[in-house]
């Protein structure tokens, strides 16, 4: 993912996908699969990473590195949903890794739900609070909100501001610049 990102590099240090037991067959392939799709998402071929990355995955359904490359991978696609899909898998087995967090929230505002990305944000942003761009996503979510309960002609801050005596979903349109309308 383009926010924040390690470049190429997993966040989580010392896990290695299908490094548990080595006596299974198939678990060097299953860590290959992994390391070739870090170093094809490192190298801005995300497709390809998300291709080996997802037979990874299915392999080793568990394995939560796996699983944040595949959504990393998947993001960097434009495949927001499955993406989700990937960082939910994460949160739902470990509600505290803050990245997950954080990646689930940016894939949920990019599929177009921006109060649940909101509330995944928020939980990234209070986990890691001197992670910059943790709180800067979930400003922009916010704000994202707060525009689109004007649109909706909602009360807000921004009404009292406004010079006519009544807030009109019109008037804060058109301050947004949202819609053209030619003047009347």
């Amino acid at each position: 993912m383009s926010e924040g990102s390690s470049g190429g590099q997993d966040s989580r240090s010392g896990e290695k996908p299908g490094s548990a037991d080595r006596s299974r067959p198939g678990q060097e392939d299953i860590y290959t699969l992994y390391r070739r799709g870090m170093d094809l998402l490192g190298r801005g071929s995300p497709a390809a990473a998300a291709q080996l990355l997802e037979r990874a995955a299915a392999a080793e359904p568990d394995s939560r590195s796996i699983l944040e490359a595949l959504g990393r991978a998947q993001f960097d696609t434009r495949h927001y949903a499955e993406a989700a899909g990937s960082f939910r898998r994460i949160v739902d087995a470990s509600p505290s890794d803050d990245y997950a967090q954080f990646g689930l929230g940016l894939a949920l505002a990019r599929s177009g739900d921006h109060s649940a990305a909101a509330e995944h944000l928020a939980l990234a942003a209070a986990m890691r609070p001197d992670l910059r761009h943790y709180t800067e996503a979930l400003r922009s979510v916010r704000a994202t909100l707060h525009a689109q309960s004007l649109v909706k002609g909602q009360e807000s801050e921004l009404c009292g501001t406004m010079l006519a005596a009544r807030c009109r979903p019109e008037a804060a349109r058109s301050l947004l610049g949202l819609t053209l309308r030619p003047r009347q």
